[in-house]
């Protein structure tokens, strides 16, 4: 279940990850409030930026060479994927995709929690994946806090063009969702959405 904003409270998860002693890698991987400036987070996400710098500069006709690098970048991978140049994210070790998976050009996945795809996924150009989010409070927001919730996106979906998949959504096997949508809640299997918010047209 997707937390409220009234739960993103510093005092809330403060008290929470001093009984659970976690480190900010822990805090960001458990859904808890964390500190995205911290040293070794930082490290983790240069260490995939390099990588994407790398991936999004090789000559589109290296395909063996990209393949490789996403291989390196993600935490699992399909044998048949194809994802167009550029192409970026934050971590890259939590996204997982399923066998058949494209994207097209532009597509950004900020995956600070895991973002798992299954078989046969497209996405268009211009799509984002954002499981990260911010405290509405500006003074925790401006130390750098940070939460993140995963998200899923099932078998034989279809995401059109610039659309926005928000942190804690699932989207069901075989739906559609419709371009320049931003999907804030889950979306069930076999289905046409479209919107912002994004609602459900009709099934397929």
């Amino acid at each position: 279940m997707i937390k409220t904003a009234k739960q993103h409270t510093f005092a809330h998860y403060q008290s929470k990850n001093t009984m659970n002693n976690l480190n900010e890698k822990e805090k960001m991987l458990s859904g808890e409030i964390y500190d995205a400036s911290d040293k070794h987070l930082i490290k983790e996400r240069n260490i995939a930026k390099d990588l994407c710098f790398e991936y999004n500069h090789l000559q589109p006709s290296k395909l063996k060479e990209r393949k490789a690098l996403i291989k390196k970048l993600f935490g699992k991978t399909g044998k048949m994927f194809h994802i167009e140049q550029p192409f970026f994210c934050d971590y890259g070790y939590n996204i997982e995709i399923g066998e058949n998976f494209y994207t097209n050009v532009n597509v950004v996945i900020l995956d600070c929690a895991k973002v798992t795809f299954g078989d046969n996924v497209m996405i268009a150009p211009n799509c984002g994946f954002y499981t990260a989010g911010h405290p509405f409070d500006v003074e925790q927001r401006n130390k750098a806090l940070e939460y993140a919730y995963p998200i899923t996106v099932g078998n034989n979906v279809w995401i059109g063009a610039g659309c926005s998949i928000l942190p804690g959504v699932s989207i069901g096997d075989n739906t559609v969702i419709g371009a320049g949508s931003v999907v804030t809640k889950d979306i069930p299997a076999n289905v046409l959405a479209v919107g912002n918010p994004c609602k459900v047209i009709r099934e397929l």
